[in-house]
């Protein structure tokens, strides 16, 4: 009789395989938005890197009658960027940097390259004035 007024204790296996199941569809949801966290948040280092070119290229332009090449303001390595590649080019994409405006391009590299919503991002500045942009979502998606 005592057997009979016995309960059991733990969990049965049938309550640890939806507990399992649970897990599996929570971390199905949120790996991919993590994924695209990640990416969207290095973007931010094409940004500090291409607004650092800003800057730059308005120190030599105020003593020198162009904008600078890549090479002038001492490499793409003085940007430091491991996501992106760095290159400037002239106002209309390509070129040299003329004495009006230069354009300066951040191009992803490795895993950034699965950021398929900003495939490069730049910075166009043309008579004083800069645009910001990017491929395929321009200024909105990419800055």
């Amino acid at each position: 009789m005592k057997a009979a007024n016995t309960k059991a204790l733990g969990f049965t296996l049938i309550e640890l395989m939806i507990v399992v199941a649970v897990v599996a569809i929570l971390a199905a949801i949120a790996y991919p938005s993590y994924q695209n966290y990640i990416l969207k948040s290095q973007r931010a280092d094409a940004h500090d890197a291409l607004l650092r070119i800003q800057l730059e290229q308005e120190r030599w332009r105020a003593n020198n009658a162009t904008y600078a090449t890549m090479s002038e303001l001492g490499g793409s390595e003085n940007f430091n960027n491991e996501n992106y590649t760095l290159s400037i080019t002239g106002p209309d994409g390509d070129g040299s940097p003329s004495g009006t405006g230069y354009q300066a391009v951040a191009s992803p590299q490795g895993r950034q390259t699965n950021d398929s919503r900003c495939q490069t991002i730049t910075l166009a500045v043309t008579g004083g004035s800069a645009v910001r942009g990017g491929t395929p979502g321009g200024e909105e998606e990419c800055w």
